[in-house]
């Protein structure tokens, strides 16, 4: 859908977008969340927060391409931020990018040793380039190689 054809804004301001937006996404319904969450981009771009739950929307709605872009940006706003290289992280991971996936695992790990969802991620990627070095697969998926 383009921009022209896209309805208007939802009623309310961007703080009550944001709001509802969170709401959705707490409750389970991450392809609403995305969307009303994407107003909220376009109002406010430059807010950290507001990246990062737009992100975790479009990763929750399984659309990883978008959540990874989403968190690049986070990333490049707020490069000390260890949920946003944890989030570009396992985007790439769910791209068959897990080359690249882990290194934004790892500076997530580093960051934060504390976590055991950052380690445990980045030693199952980690895992999955072994796994294909043995098998004499290249470390990325190929176009038309998917993740099961």
């Amino acid at each position: 859908m383009s921009d022209a054809d896209r309805p208007g804004p939802p009623a309310g301001d961007a703080y009550d977008w944001y709001r509802r937006g969170t709401a959705l996404l707490d409750s389970g319904n991450a392809a609403a969340a995305a969307e009303l969450l994407s107003w909220v981009v376009r109002a406010e771009p430059a807010a950290a927060s507001v990246r990062e739950s737009f992100a975790r929307a479009l990763f929750d709605a399984r659309r990883f391409d978008e959540a990874a872009r989403e968190f690049e940006v986070l990333v490049d706003l707020v490069p000390d931020d260890d949920y946003a290289q944890f989030g570009l992280g396992l985007s790439l991971w769910r791209l068959g990018r897990f080359r690249t996936s882990a290194d934004h695992l790892a500076m997530a790990s580093v960051m934060r040793p504390d976590r055991a969802e950052y380690s445990s991620a980045l030693r199952q990627v980690r895992a999955t380039l072994a796994a294909r070095e043995e098998a004499g697969l290249p470390p990325d998926l190929q176009p038309g190689e998917g993740i099961a």
